[in-house]
């Protein structure tokens, strides 16, 4: 009996202590994604610069099963027990609740971890619990706006997700106060037991997606803006969005191109957030905002789409991030090992065992199934008992004067298989004088100098199977990611360097649009003359800036320039005349082997309508981004919280 009264006095105890702590939001309702919640607090006693606040949704979550936290030491009056953070939130279509937790260092336990072996906070001493915040559209309200490119030049396809799956639909038009034309959309959705492992498929990493939905407006006139919404009058509406239309009569190419980008978060959770993402975001869409209303473009992100890796969440804030752009201009991806690889794929050959891991965190390419719908609609068996085919694996379209193919690395690529009598079939039927250059792109490249063994499988296999058929169908350019570096290298074939494009295709490797763990090119600290990759000769320029690639072109002329995140400028370009001539020369003067300069005038439309937009943009971004991530503090210098960099891909 005393020690029945000890635990009750005890629990007494405890909560008059935790009473004392108080937290309130405010507003407790938000309109919509990147609405901004004040959390505040006050009457934690002997605070610790390890005090967290955690981030839940839905708000029965148990306290390990966190969306993300906060240190209260992110706030400049912590120490006084009380204090303020604020943070935009993304709409889960569920509500959240918010809850202070007192953690020391004598607590951590080291084999409770994130990716990046820091610890993750402990649960033990709950202190206070807010009340529920909802978003007032949580159902309604169409989010995520992407378009992409069907098969059919005179249409465009866009895809969103709701909270139900009610009928919505798209409607469109030329003037944007009369959108007559109506397009029926799909709504599917995939389930928990449709991944194929943890944290995928438990309770921490499982959140429920929504509905997706998929709709394509048709019968588009060429070359023209078109003005779009969706949702329906039930439910609501989104905002209005326009497009310029796919031209087969333009000989003009834009693209803006690039892998591996992830996207950041407001909050630390158990993977980390790619701030430099945000700066792709920015940049991109300044160059979008440059090209007026009638040139139409394409973005394309080569695979390592959102790194969410089975935290189903950090999809939803990856959509939320892209939505300025890919509501504007087709989004189109290929797949990486992030999006799908896990032990159990079906193909998986013996010199593979140590290329395909368990990198996806167990989605094993269904969220990226079926939240992308790409052309060519290529398909194949995912393994699973009940998950969905993988689908948007390898496809082409023409725009202007670019054939461009997308590939998948990660599943069968071999001579004999689906995906090589696809390439073989596609590159060999391409019209050459309507489309003079072709542009191949895949995740993990077949060229690079960043030479790691885990990968060295699959370039030796890329080498043998693929670029005999590079090479004899006179590929033009061929892209890659999956290094987290740029790098371009000469004409090459068969590891060496040619005189022309023709027979020996431009690689580049472009994953450097925000995933912070990269390859070291700097010397050793002990052999300063050696660096820990060295530059061979046939690497003509490599760069350490994160940053994006853009792509312009005509009938004559192929211009890729790289664009770098810290100041939006050009740091290396190389123009690919279609007479076979390469232009080699960078903007900062470290690299000219190979041809000669050239002004690059056939930039003129970024020069000079950037001029003209960018108080325009600076001033969206200092209310959109600014809001969205530097307050969150993450990568602060907290003793908890340590950035490991290595060469993770």
């Amino acid at each position: 009996m005393i020690a029945v009264y000890s635990l009750v006095f005890f629990f007494l105890l405890i909560s008059s202590v935790s009473s004392k702590v108080t937290i309130s939001i405010s507003p407790q309702t938000l309109n919509r994604t990147g609405d901004i919640v004040a959390i505040k607090w006050s009457g934690v006693e002997s605070p610790s610069d390890l005090d967290w606040l955690g981030i839940y949704s839905p708000p029965d979550s148990p306290h390990d099963h966190f969306i993300g936290y906060k240190f209260l030491s992110d706030s400049p009056t912590w120490q006084s027990g009380s204090g303020s953070i604020s943070l935009p939130l993304t709409n889960l279509r569920s509500n959240y609740t918010f809850r202070i937790f007192h953690w020391t260092q004598s607590e951590i336990n080291p084999k409770h971890q994130d990716h990046d072996h820091n610890p993750l906070p402990g649960t033990r001493h709950l202190l206070t619990e807010s009340n529920q915040l909802n978003f007032r559209f949580a159902v309604n309200r169409p989010e995520q706006i992407h378009l992409s490119y069907t098969d059919n030049i005179n249409e465009m396809r866009v895809m969103f997700v709701t909270g139900d799956g009610e009928e919505r639909e798209a409607r469109y038009g030329e003037v944007k106060d009369k959108l007559d034309n109506i397009a029926v959309t799909r709504g599917v959705r995939y389930e928990r037991e449709h991944m194929c492992h943890a944290p995928a498929n438990s309770t921490i990493g499982w959140r429920d997606p929504g509905w997706i939905f998929d709709s394509v407006m048709k019968n588009l006139k060429q070359g023209i803006k078109y003005y779009y919404q969706v949702g329906s009058d039930l439910k609501g509406w989104s905002e209005i969005h326009s497009f310029v239309s796919r031209n087969e009569h333009s000989e003009e190419t834009l693209a803006f191109m690039f892998g591996d980008m992830g996207c950041s978060t407001p909050y630390r959770t158990f993977i980390r957030g790619e701030e430099e993402s945000l700066s792709t975001v920015k940049w991109i869409l300044r160059d979008i905002e440059a090209l007026g209303n009638d040139k139409p473009a394409i973005v394309s992100h080569i695979g390592d789409i959102s790194y969410a890796r089975g935290y189903s969440w950090i999809w939803d804030e990856f959509f939320a991030q892209i939505e300025p752009i890919a509501s504007k201009v087709p989004y189109h991806v290929c797949i990486g090992n992030h999006e799908y690889d896990w032990p159990m794929q079906p193909w998986k050959p013996d010199w593979a065992a140590y290329v395909y891991g368990k990198d996806s965190g167990g989605e094993c390419g269904v969220q990226y199934s079926v939240k992308f719908n790409m052309p060519g609609n290529s398909s194949e068996a995912t393994g699973m008992v009940k998950g969905p085919q993988t689908r948007n694996l390898y496809y082409s379209y023409d725009m202007g004067s670019v054939h461009f193919v997308y590939i998948s690395t990660e599943t069968d690529f071999l001579k004999g298989g689906k995906q090589y009598s696809f390439l073989k079939s596609d590159l060999e039927s391409v019209n050459r004088s309507k489309t003079p250059f072709v542009i191949v792109q895949g995740h993990r490249p077949m060229y690079t100098t960043s030479r790691k063994i885990r990968d060295a499988a699959i370039r030796q296999r890329m080498i043998e199977h693929l670029e005999p058929l590079f090479v004899k169908n006179n590929v033009t350019v061929a892209l890659w990611g999956h290094v987290h570096r740029y790098e371009r290298f000469c004409p090459i074939s068969n590891n060496t360097c040619g005189e022309r494009w023709q027979g020996n295709p431009v690689h580049l490797v472009i994953g450097m649009a925000g995933k912070d763990t990269q390859p070291i090119w700097e010397p050793r600290p002990n052999h300063q003359d050696v660096p820990i990759f060295p530059q061979p000769a046939n690497s003509m320029y490599r760069g350490g800036e994160f940053g994006y690639t853009r792509l312009v072109a005509n009938k004559e002329r192929l211009t890729l320039s790289y664009v770098g995140n810290h100041d939006g400028e050009v740091h290396d370009v190389v123009e690919i005349l279609a007479s076979g001539e390469v232009i080699s020369g960078s903007d900062d003067g470290k690299d000219s082997n190979f041809g000669s300069e050239s002004d690059f005038a056939v930039l003129w439309y970024i020069e000079g309508a950037s001029v003209m937009v960018v108080g325009v943009i600076l001033g969206y971004f200092v209310g959109f981004f600014s809001r969205k991530k530097k307050e969150s503090g993450v990568g602060s210098s907290n003793g908890s919280w340590i950035q490991v960099k290595n060469e993770e891909t």
